[in-house]
C-alpha cells in the first residue's frame, strides 16, 4: 500500500470535526451578540409578579347615635345604592318631629296674627285721619259763629282740644301701624323670620328621623360587618364596608431599575392567577406613586444609622382595566397579577405632568332627603294658612 495514502486518512477524518468545533463556536458568538444586544438595547416590555388587585372599600357609618333595631345586610351579600342596612330605634325622632311640626303650624299662625295686625293697624290711622279732619271742621265753624256771639269762647276752647287730641290720636295709631307693619315689612308669611326658624328646626327633626335608617351608600359586596341588634352605637362608628367590585385597579410595584421607561398611559397586559391564562385584562397606567412603598411603610428605614445593605425598591404603578372586561370577570380585593406594560410609546410625562381624568367617586343616596323634608315644610304650612287677609302673601 502506497504510505502517502495511509498519512491523507487521518488529515480526511479530523475536518468534520474542525467544522463543527468552528460552527459551535460561530452559535456562542452570536448567542452572546444576542445577549449583549439584548443587554445593552432599549427594552419595549416590562413585566412584574409583584402585583395586586385594590379597590374602594366603602365604610358604612351612621350620622346619629342610636339602638339597633334591625339589620337587614350581613357579610357576603349584594346590595344596591340607597338600601337600607342597618335600623335605629326611632321613638324620640318620630316624638321630636311632631313637636316640630306643631311649633311650625302655631308660628304660621302667629304670623298671619301679625299680618292681620298690620292690616288692622293701617285701617285705623284711616278711621283716625277722618276723626282728626272732622274736628279740624268742627273748629273750623265754631270759630266763625264765635265771631257773631253765636257760639260761646268756652265751645271754642273744647272745639280746639278735640283737634288736638285727635291729632294725637292720629299719631298714636301711625306709630302703631308702622310697628305692625315693621314686623312683616317685604316679608311674607312663609319666608318670615319667625318660620323660618320654625321650617330649620322641623327640617332639622325630619333628617333626625330619616337618618335612624342607614343606607348604602354605593352598591356592592357588603365585608366586616361588626354591628349586632340591640347595639348602642354612636355617630361615626363603623358598621359594615361595601366593596364596589366596579371600583376596581391593580397596584403592581415596579423595581425603580424598571422605571426609566414607564409612563402614564401606556397598555398593560395583565393575568389572574384566579383565572390564569385563560383571561387576559387589557389595562392602561393611570399613575405612579410619589413614593416607593417602604418610604409610605409604618416604619421607614433609617438609611443612615447602622450597616447598611442596598436593597432594591420598589415603586405602585397603578393601572386601570377596562370596565367590560371587569364585570365579564370580576376581581377580589388583593388577588394576584401578573403584569406586561409595553413601554414603547414614551412620549409622555412620567407623572408630574400628567393630569388625571378619571370622574370622581359619587353618590347620590343622600341628595333627596332634603327634598322630602321640604315637602313636609310646604304640607304643614299650606294646612295652617286658611283664608288669607286680601293683601297678605
Amino acid at each position: 500500500m502506497n504510505p502517502l495514502t495511509q498519512q491523507s486518512k487521518p488529515a480526511a477524518s479530523t475536518a468534520p470535526a474542525t467544522r463543527i468545533r468552528i460552527g459551535a463556536a460561530l452559535v456562542v458568538a452570536l448567542a452572546l451578540v444576542a445577549a449583549l444586544g439584548l443587554k445593552f438595547s432599549d427594552r419595549v416590555e416590562e413585566s412584574t409578579s409583584d402585583a395586586y388587585v385594590e379597590g374602594n372599600i366603602v365604610q358604612v357609618t351612621p350620622q346619629l347615635g342610636g339602638s339597633v333595631v334591625m339589620i337587614a345586610a350581613d357579610n357576603t351579600d349584594v346590595v344596591k345604592a340607597g338600601q337600607p342596612l342597618v335600623q335605629f330605634n326611632d321613638v324620640d325622632a318620630r316624638i321630636a318631629l311632631e313637636r316640630a311640626g306643631a311649633q311650625l303650624a302655631h308660628s304660621v299662625r302667629q304670623v298671619r296674627v301679625q299680618f292681620a295686625n298690620a292690616t288692622q293697624s293701617g285701617a285705623t290711622v284711616t278711621l283716625r285721619a277722618i276723626d282728626l279732619a272732622r274736628a279740624e271742621a268742627d273748629l273750623v265753624r265754631r270759630q266763625q259763629l264765635g265771631a257773631s256771639g253765636a257760639v260761646s269762647g268756652e265751645d271754642i276752647r273744647h272745639a280746639d282740644d278735640a283737634v288736638k287730641a285727635a291729632r294725637a290720636t292720629l299719631t298714636v295709631a301711625e306709630q302703631q301701624s308702622l310697628s305692625s307693619k315693621a314686623m312683616v315689612d317685604q316679608t311674607s308669611i312663609a319666608t318670615h323670620p319667625d318660620v323660618r326658624a320654625a321650617i330649620s328646626q322641623l327640617r332639622e327633626a325630619y333628617l333626625a328621623i330619616a337618618r335612624t335608617t342607614v343606607r348604602a351608600p354605593v352598591g356592592g359586596i357588603v365585608s366586616k360587618r361588626n354591628v349586632q341588634l340591640g347595639q348602642r352605637v354612636n355617630a361615626g362608628t363603623v358598621l359594615m364596608s361595601i366593596v364596589p367590585p366596579e371600583q376596581m385597579w391593580i397596584n403592581a410595584n415596579f423595581k425603580e431599575s424598571q422605571m426609566r421607561d414607564i409612563r402614564v398611559g401606556q397598555a398593560a397586559t395583565l393575568h389572574a392567577d384566579v383565572y390564569g391564562n385563560a383571561v387576559t385584562y387589557r389595562g392602561r397606567i393611570i399613575g405612579q406613586d410619589a413614593g416607593t412603598g417602604s418610604a409610605f411603610s409604618l416604619l421607614p428605614p433609617q438609611n443612615a444609622s447602622g450597616n447598611w445593605i442596598k436593597v432594591v425598591q420598589r415603586v405602585p404603578v397603578r393601572i386601570a382595566l377596562e370596565p367590560a372586561q371587569l364585570a365579564a370577570h370580576p376581581l377580589k380585593l388583593g388577588l394576584s397579577m401578573q403584569v406586561s406594560v409595553s413601554t414603547g410609546g414614551r412620549d409622555s410625562a412620567v407623572t408630574l405632568e400628567h393630569a388625571s381624568a378619571r370622574p370622581p367617586f359619587r353618590t347620590d343616596v343622600f341628595g333627596r332627603e332634603m327634598e322630602q323634608a321640604d315637602q313636609m315644610v310646604q304640607r304643614v304650612i299650606a294646612a295652617n294658612l286658611g283664608k288669607l287677609v286680601a293683601g297678605v302673601r
